[in-house]
């Protein structure tokens, strides 16, 4: 049974579409592709259906990382069921999943802020580029959230390739 793994954002278009893209990137790296199953889902599903923002696809085409085929999508109840770990882009959207998780029986998904993850970013929240544009400052939290998300998952199981 692979890890599973789902990034949240409010409308799953920047955030999360890329922290999926970017993660799936470091554990095809590793060799672990076939250890780690990567989703990504929005609080909101203002989106729904939508592929990733442009400028979220071009930062990781210039960076050389595969945008994928992901549409936009809400996140459910079943995710939190479904998933080991859930992370958060940022503290509001944390709060909403803890309140899913709160009315989800089953639930058993670890929750964190992607940057709780983060090696050298002292940021809480990875800020939302819908509104205020910087992708590219969003990619550099996001790869340092990534690195260490996926650190310590490979400790904590014991992960090889």
């Amino acid at each position: 049974m692979p890890i599973r793994v789902l990034f949240v954002c409010l409308g799953n278009i920047c955030r999360s579409p890329m922290a999926e893209s970017v993660f799936r990137h470091l554990v095809e790296q590793e060799g672990l592709d076939k250890r780690v199953s990567i989703d990504s889902a929005g609080t909101g599903s203002w989106h729904a259906g939508s592929p990733p923002h442009p400028e979220t696809q071009q930062e990781l085409i210039r960076n050389g990382i595969d945008v994928g085929p992901g549409r936009a999508r809400q996140v459910t109840r079943e995710d939190l069921t479904h998933f080991d770990y859930v992370v958060a882009m940022d503290s509001s959207n944390l709060q909403d999943l803890q309140d899913l998780y709160d009315r989800t029986p089953d639930a058993a998904s670890t929750l964190s802020r992607l940057l709780d993850h983060a090696r050298t970013s002292t940021h809480v929240d990875v800020p939302d580029p819908y509104y205020e544009g910087g992708f590219d400052y969003v990619f550099e939290l996001v790869v340092d959230g990534c690195q260490g998300l996926l650190t310590s998952i490979v400790a904590e199981h014991q992960l090889v390739p």
